[in-house]
């Protein structure tokens, strides 16, 4: 549990050196963040619903989530909410949410990957 929180802060300082490096482009870092607090609220919602006896959310949804940027808050939720952190199965699934993303930033990292990112970036009209 405590181990995901940290990698998650680490990550997040990685991003954040990225960034200053010139790497990536300031709006990742946005969408990490917003992504990553809406999984938490997500989480939350679920761990009250859960509670209460009322309608879950979903895994796969969580797992969506982690898997779009959003492990960070994940990470955050079942740490400090203590939520899907012992059941063994949504574990594995999270760390292979959390390793195709990095997977996937890595690859953003390439020069055919930073030019995809510079493409999508003024497409949005984000600037790099």
């Amino acid at each position: 549990m405590i181990t995901a929180l940290i990698l998650g802060i680490l990550f997040m300082c990685f991003l954040i050196g990225l960034i200053l490096y010139k790497k990536l482009p300031s709006f990742l870092m946005i969408y990490y963040l917003a992504v990553s607090a809406l999984t938490f609220v997500i989480y939350a919602t679920d761990k009250s619903a859960a509670r209460a006896g009322e309608w879950r959310t979903g895994e796969r949804t969580l797992h969506i989530f982690s898997l779009i940027g959003g492990w960070p808050g994940a990470a955050i939720a079942q740490s400090f909410l203590r939520h899907k952190s012992k059941k063994v199965k949504f574990r594995a699934v999270y760390w292979v949410t959390v390793i195709v993303n990095c997977g996937i930033l890595v690859l953003l990292l390439t020069p055919e990957g930073a030019d995809q990112l510079e493409a999508i970036a003024k497409s949005i009209n984000l600037g790099f």
